[in-house]
């Protein structure tokens, strides 16, 4: 099992994609070069295009010959796979860092032992936007209610149907998406700095970026708070403000039970 990190902005996602440069496609080509052919890769979320992740959970299966072979070429090989990830981050780096490796316990799976997900949002509200922080905040330009902001954002803490804030997959045309939010609020950085964090159990297709553009247009007085909660009880996205762009979010964190090592952060 894998802690991966990267930035986003470069990749069209994580998940491979024939003829796409994407993050899980580069750690299965850094992985073919150091022998591991065909490796299938689950991770915990799979982010979209532009969307960042600091504590990315990703496993691979690895045959144990395999595995073996490739810690004999290694000097003083041993148990730990401190030296697999030195390696994926050479060939993938600068944009890709695995920062922890090590052997899955029994049972382990990335995706769906996964107990809670934590995303942040970065926005800036200065005059103007700060060109060497463009891939990773976005910059909304004057100032935001931080009240109407917080005020907007608790409706969406608890068990709901999601659907009004969620991108439907394919053939999912209709239905409910409940999903539960744990925990969500804001955090003040500076004059014009604000972080939107949110951990829930699961999120759909876009959800936290749909949110955000609801919540910021409340704090920018597009919207009242209650409108926020006329969407969430609508279940549809008509209406709805536009995304907040991909490049502000970044998978911060994922909790699984003690045995698999608890907060991943």
């Amino acid at each position: 099992m894998l802690g991966v990190a990267y930035d986003g902005s470069g990749f069209h996602g994580f998940a491979p994609q024939p003829g796409q440069r994407t993050v899980g496609g580069e750690l299965v080509r850094a992985l073919s070069v150091l022998g591991v052919a065909d490796a299938h890769l689950t991770c915990a979320g799979r982010t979209d295009a532009g969307v960042h992740a600091r504590a990315q959970v990703v496993h691979v299966d690895v045959d144990e010959a395999v595995l073996e072979g490739l810690r004999g070429r290694r000097r003083g090989g041993g148990p730990d796979l401190l030296w697999l990830g030195r390696s994926l981050s050479d060939l993938c780096g600068p944009e890709i860092v695995v920062w922890r490796a090590g052997l899955a316990p029994e049972g382990f799976d990335a995706r769906h032992s996964a107990l809670a997900r934590r995303y942040g949002y970065e926005i800036s509200t200065g005059e103007r936007p700060d060109p060497l922080e463009r891939h990773a905040v976005w910059h909304v330009g004057g100032a935001l209610d931080v009240a109407v902001l917080r005020l907007a954002t608790d409706p969406v803490v608890g068990e709901h149907d999601f659907a009004a804030f969620c991108r439907r997959p394919p053939g999912r045309l209709a239905g409910p998406m409940v999903r539960v939010v744990h925990d969500a609020h804001w955090v003040v950085r500076g004059a014009t700095r604000l972080a939107f964090e949110i951990e829930a159990g699961a999120f759909c297709h876009q959800m936290v970026r749909s949110v955000v553009g609801a919540v910021v247009a409340a704090g920018q007085g597009r919207l009242k708070p209650s409108d926020v909660v006329s969407l969430l009880r609508s279940g549809s996205r008509a209406g709805a403000p536009p995304l907040a762009p991909a490049r502000g979010l970044c998978l911060v964190g994922v909790r699984y039970r003690d045995e698999h090592g608890g907060w991943w952060t």
